[in-house]
């Protein structure tokens, strides 16, 4: 079981107090898995993208508020892997970055062995000497990068959501064919992309939720109120893997595309 978490907010320096406020949400009993994983972090701090990851032990929780605890950042993709295509190690780890881009993928690709040459035929030679894992997620999100390169989007800090979502599309459309072709009919692809500006997170496989919230309502018994007048607290979180619609929350109907701006409006677009 794994958990696929995006999060983009007002401010930097209240994602443990959010993660506190949504932890119903955002728990899973990983100590109950007899299973190795592991979990990893991107986010954005200034103009530097940052990400940490760490293997756990069979049975190990894994505790977002306290992972979240020293990150200051107002974008952030958070995963928790177990493995499916590709043993736990860092350059198997979701999220994967490059450049200005963070992705993370919650699924599989059928037979992705197969296909694994198709999609790294149709990337330009930077992208292909960029994949450092052996995972389908990993091809996938530089799939994607490839069409936005194709497009001349790859470093435009205000990609437009029109080319975006054609970018993921086709991406889409490339990766069904491709299996289609190998004879596989089970594939989630289910993701989060960001590029610190907009955040897209497609429900593809893996149901998807989110939530708007202003302000927090349910802190932690250690919270320090920010000084008088500071801006209110506003963020979005996107999570993939829960069972059950939390209440409050809003589904991401599947083959959907929500996108969430830098002024945190959502918008939902179907591929």
């Amino acid at each position: 079981m794994s958990r696929l978490i995006g999060y983009v907010a007002n401010r930097a320096d209240r994602m443990r107090d959010a993660f506190h406020q949504e932890r119903a949400v955002l728990h899973l009993d990983t100590a109950a898995s007899t299973d190795a994983s592991g979990w990893g972090v991107g986010f954005y701090h200034g103009d530097e993208v940052l990400h940490k990851k760490r293997p756990t032990g069979a049975a190990e929780r894994v505790d977002w508020q306290q992972i979240a605890g020293d990150v200051r950042s107002d974008c952030a993709v958070l995963h928790l892997r177990q493995p499916t295509v590709g043993d736990f190690r860092a350059e198997n780890a979701h999220p994967f970055r490059m450049r200005s881009w963070l992705f993370a993928h919650q699924g599989t690709i059928g037979r992705f062995d197969e296909m694994r040459e198709s999609l790294a035929e149709m990337m330009p030679d930077f992208l292909q000497r960029n994949i450092r894992g052996q995972t389908d997620s990993e091809y996938l999100f530089h799939t994607l990068l490839a069409l936005l390169h194709d497009a001349g989007q790859l470093d435009n800090p205000d990609v437009q959501e029109t080319q975006a979502l054609t970018a993921i599309s086709a991406a889409v459309t490339l990766v069904e064919r491709l299996a289609a072709e190998v004879g596989s009919t089970q594939n989630s692809l289910s993701f989060i992309l960001t590029n610190g500006r907009t955040m897209y997170a497609l429900s593809h496989g893996a149901p998807m939720v989110y939530v708007e919230r202003q302000g927090l309502h349910d802190p932690p018994d250690d919270y320090t109120p920010p000084p008088a007048g500071s801006t209110p607290l506003r963020y979005v979180l996107v999570v993939s893997g829960v069972d059950e619609i939390p209440a409050g929350y809003q589904v991401v109907p599947e083959r959907h595309v929500a996108i969430i701006d830098r002024r945190l409006n959502v918008t939902v677009h179907p591929l």
